[in-house]
């Protein structure tokens, strides 16, 4: 039973504090080159449940590793990165960029994507994706964003539900179809 609850937004920092007769506070903040070990650990975690997921679409996480780094996020100044502390432990992370969307088809307009968001499996479920967001919303309109988008993969229904939450909407159907040779 949480006896008290207390959320507090300073200075770009939000602050839980839960009293159980203990007291843990997360902190979600920028992040620095000093958390890239275990950002890269994250990161790692999270492209192996996609790839346990889906293993015919999805590279192994090694795979994905050699190739992609989320320090590169961290040199980029329209890219973020945002990790959640509990305790002095990174337990969770989320990236995105911005820019100008032009398109010969829609209006101009400044938009942003959530690249990827991970939390630790036992710290999910309690607010830290929800405040990574915030954080990372709380920015995206000091730049001047409008819009923000996000793919999720179908069969990721938690995170579906996760973003749903968030308000946002379905935008485009991006539909999919595996031709087979007898097809062809």
């Amino acid at each position: 039973m949480i006896q008290n609850f207390f959320l507090f937004i300073n200075h770009g920092l939000i602050t839980c504090h839960f009293l159980f007769g203990t007291y843990m506070t997360s902190v979600i903040r920028r992040a620095q080159e000093t958390d890239l070990f275990r950002l890269n650990s994250m990161m790692y975690q999270l492209h192996d449940e996609h790839h346990q997921q889906c293993p015919e679409l999805f590279k192994t996480a090694s795979e994905i590793e050699e190739e992609k780094s989320i320090a590169r996020y961290l040199d980029d100044p329209e890219c973020m990165v945002y990790v959640a502390e509990l305790e002095g432990d990174v337990i969770g992370f989320v990236t995105g960029h911005f820019c100008e969307l032009i398109s010969t088809v829609s209006k101009p307009v400044m938009m942003a994507t959530i690249d990827e968001l991970y939390v630790e499996q036992t710290s999910r479920r309690e607010g830290i994706a929800e405040k990574l967001i915030t954080r990372m919303e709380q920015e995206l309109k000091d730049y001047g964003v409008k819009e923000v988008f996000v793919e999720v993969w179908g069969f990721n229904q938690a995170a579906l539900d996760f973003y749903h939450q968030q308000g946002m909407k379905e935008h485009i159907h991006y539909l999919r179809k595996a031709l087979k040779e007898s097809e062809i």
